[in-house]
């Protein structure tokens, strides 16, 4: 995900950059987009992941926000996902794992998105 409008970040350098600089003060740097193992990246996954979930169908849980559930009936049967979320990774629990399932349509979706 990107910075939200007007969102100012500041990190240290990476290892092997200089950390001082010429006017002895230490040097930060301004992110410009999040990256991988920042603590503004998870969140910022989060925040375009959420709103792709609940228009794909699923309902967040209001006792964990992280937490989300889909039920779709699919050739006459009820299937259902339950989604939960932590950080940057995803697990899913499925009903049904055949080629035509809510699943197999749920990973394709994922993928592409």
């Amino acid at each position: 995900g990107d910075l939200e409008p007007g969102e100012v970040v500041y990190c240290h350098p990476p290892p092997g950059y200089e950390t001082t600089g010429s006017d002895g003060r230490t040097r930060v740097c301004r992110v410009v987009k999040p990256v991988y193992g920042m603590a503004q990246a998870g969140r910022r996954w989060q925040r375009s992941l959420f709103p792709w979930l609940k228009a794909w169908g699923f309902q967040q849980s209001h006792s964990d926000p992280c937490v989300f559930t889909c039920n779709k009936p699919i050739n006459g049967a009820t299937q259902s996902l339950t989604l939960g979320c932590y950080v940057d990774g995803l697990f899913v629990l499925y009903s049904d794992d055949g080629p035509d399932s809510l699943y197999s349509s749920f990973t394709t979706a994922l993928s592409s998105r």
